[in-house]
């Protein structure tokens, strides 16, 4: 799906108070209005107050920031869902099961349960000697 096909995308409640946090990223965000509109006269920032992703700028160069929303927004036949949290993300490849929140932590509980085994495994630390 082509950014030309998405003109009027809407937003629920939850991810239009995450865009509403996420305008005041823009460069071109001051004091509630846009500069890039300006022409003289001051004009109210459209993304900040509109239900629909509309600026141009917002969609290319803040929206990135906010991959969750990214991906709940944008690229919705490439996204998949966490299987621990169930947040949206786009994989990396098509193995991909874990946001990357979630993946950082089953990386770490694998590194535990694999080093568990091999500690049990290893021959050398035997169960202390009773003297």
């Amino acid at each position: 799906m082509s950014k030309q096909d998405n003109k009027r995308i809407e937003f629920n409640y939850r991810q239009y108070r995450a865009m509403r946090h996420l305008v005041h990223e823009c460069c071109n965000y001051e004091d509630g209005n846009c500069i890039l509109l300006e022409r003289g006269d001051t004009c109210v920032c459209v993304q900040s107050i509109s239900l629909s992703l509309c600026c141009k700028w917002f969609w290319e160069a803040v929206l990135p920031l906010d991959a969750e929303l990214e991906a709940a927004l944008l690229r919705r036949e490439d996204r998949k869902s966490c299987a621990i949290c169930g947040a949206w993300f786009v994989p990396k490849s098509n193995r991909g099961k874990y946001c990357q929140t979630c993946a950082a932590r089953m990386k770490k509980q694998r590194a535990r349960e694999r080093k568990r085994r091999q500690r049990e495994r290893c021959h050398a630390l035997g169960p202390p000697e009773a003297l």
